[in-house]
């Protein structure tokens, strides 16, 4: 009780709280769907067999929806407001979620094309919450805590997906994969989320900064009197305000920043690579498809779905590190050697999944390969949620304006929504037909990842948002996009003293988190 006292006395903590349960959303359906799909009831109240391509297809277009929902999101949160974005986004993912869970309920004609309404209907609202909440959190965190904020909020992301996930094994093995409750139940139970943060989203504030670029000075008062009290507010407001002093002359539209004459394009740049890259680690199969990586090592299907969950399960504790870290190294660095650990892994996946394929011929044990072979995984899986579950949502905070962030989160998910999509839809058919050699793949793209990475992305963390908006400046009197190559190198690593009493954006709203 005295923790949850605790947080609502303490404003910047409940936001952070609320801010983490939002992004659990996105985790949740990755949990849910992995079972699901291979629940017998659900394949036939749809009508499609278990290695039907359509399996992948529904699956993958909830990212569609993503993408077109993180851009009307962004759109109506830099009109109406951070809080008016979010309320929209949550109201539109609880429909969604009950589309789905009304498929087939009492009528089997349709029932496809109602799961695909669902899908996309819920995609659209977990869309604009990607694309709002990370702007909302990083707009009100220190230069020295956003990292450590945001990979909070994304280890609650894994809360979902181990919550999703276990949900689903839990019924699963109580009513079996034929008894349509067993896919139901894992549906319907997502609504706790978007239900409770709806109740509880009046006790927050708007983003001052919103306030101020909006000119709407008395609103901008109350909310940091209501973040800080009464004593602090004056000077956060002066801060803030001579920011959109110094930001309201740029005026920043999507032009500027998907054209490559655009004052924004290398920003943009920046943002779509880091998605691309993240969708390249190959990190979206294992999550989806969990179980039938570990069937292909060898193991039976209930052993898989027990692997399955623990593997989410580490997932969750060795997120731990990534909060630890990414304030103290740097994202690059995480992000680089997250690439190589799990190059390195599916390469040995790769050497495994073959052995496990040809044990019977070659006279190995199942066993002997499947637990390396799970081990390995597990590491693959905790490099990626070091390295690049959260780096790719943060830096597009970082790097854009204050006139454009909203707009360049908006990229973000886009990319994300695209490159999952593309990823999810292929996996399946990629197991069906390269089998372990799958995992090649993912060996050369994550080398890829790591490459463009360390030659191309600057260090963001430590610094003050007007700093790292410079570096691209910089890049541009200097005709070259290599970090290395830029100020003498100085954006390859973390700067090595935080100047004192930064002003304008540079200053902390939040403080540091702790």
């Amino acid at each position: 009780m005295s923790f949850v006292k605790e947080v609502l006395m303490d404003k910047k903590k409940e936001i952070v709280l609320f801010s983490s349960t939002a992004i659990a959303l996105y985790g949740y359906d990755q949990g849910m769907m992995s079972l699901i799909n291979t629940n017998r009831d659900y394949l036939r109240t749809i009508g499609i067999a278990e290695e039907d391509p359509l399996v992948g297809i529904i699956v993958s277009v909830y990212y569609l929806g993503c993408a077109v929902g993180s851009v009307l999101a962004s759109w109506l949160a830099d009109q109406r407001g951070r809080k008016i974005g979010i309320f929209a986004c949550l109201a539109v993912t609880a429909l969604g979620n009950l589309i789905m869970f009304i498929t087939g309920l009492g009528f089997h004609k349709g029932s496809m094309a109602v799961m695909f309404v669902g899908r996309i209907v819920m995609g659209l609202g977990v869309g604009g919450i990607d694309s709002v909440i990370p702007v909302y959190s990083s707009e009100l965190n220190s230069d020295g805590g956003r990292g450590k904020a945001m990979a909070q909020e994304f280890q609650s992301n894994i809360f979902g997906l181990v919550m999703a996930f276990g949900i689903n094994l839990g019924v699963t093995n109580s009513l079996g994969k034929d008894n349509q409750w067993a896919w139901r139940i894992p549906i319907i139970v997502m609504q706790i989320y978007p239900v409770l943060l709806l109740s509880v989203m009046y006790r927050l504030p708007e983003s001052p900064r919103w306030f101020i670029f909006h000119s709407c000075h008395d609103e901008a008062h109350e909310a940091l009197v209501d973040i800080f009290g009464e004593d602090d507010a004056k000077e956060k407001f002066d801060e803030l305000a001579k920011a959109h002093k110094d930001e309201s002359s740029h005026s920043v539209g999507y032009n500027d920043m998907i054209w490559p004459s655009g004052s924004q394009f290398h920003q943009t740049v920046v943002t779509v690579m880091g998605q691309v890259n993240q969708a390249l680690t190959g990190y979206g199969a294992i999550s989806v498809y969990g179980p039938q990586i570990f069937q292909l090592l060898g193991f039976g299907v209930k052993n898989s779905e027990y692997l399955t969950m623990g593997n989410y399960i580490a997932y969750f504790f060795l997120m731990t590190f990534a909060w630890m870290y990414i304030d103290r190294v740097g994202r690059r660095i995480l992000m680089v050697g997250g690439a190589f650990a799990l190059s390195i892994s599916f390469l040995i996946l790769t050497i495994l999944g073959g052995l496990s394929t040809n044990s019977d011929n070659l006279g190995i044990p199942a066993i002997a390969v499947g637990i390396p072979g799970s081990i390995v995984l597990y590491i693959a899986t905790g490099s990626f949620g070091i390295g690049w579950l959260t780096e790719p949502w943060l830096i597009p905070t970082e790097i854009f304006p204050s006139t454009s962030r909203a707009q360049g989160a908006a990229i973000s998910v886009v990319i994300w929504g695209l490159a999952n999509f593309v990823v999810t839809l292929l996996t399946p058919i990629g197991f069906n037909n390269l089998k372990y050699w799958l995992f090649l793949v993912f060996t050369v793209t994550n080398l890829f990842a790591g490459w463009w990475t360390w030659a191309y992305s600057p260090e963001t963390g430590g610094r003050p948002f007007e700093d790292n908006q410079a570096f691209f400046e910089d890049a541009k009197e200097h005709g070259t996009w290599t970090v290395r190559k830029i100020n003498s190198g100085e954006f390859t690593h973390m700067p090595n003293k935080k100047a004192e009493d930064e002003e304008g954006e540079s200053a902390p709203l939040l403080g540091s988190q702790s």
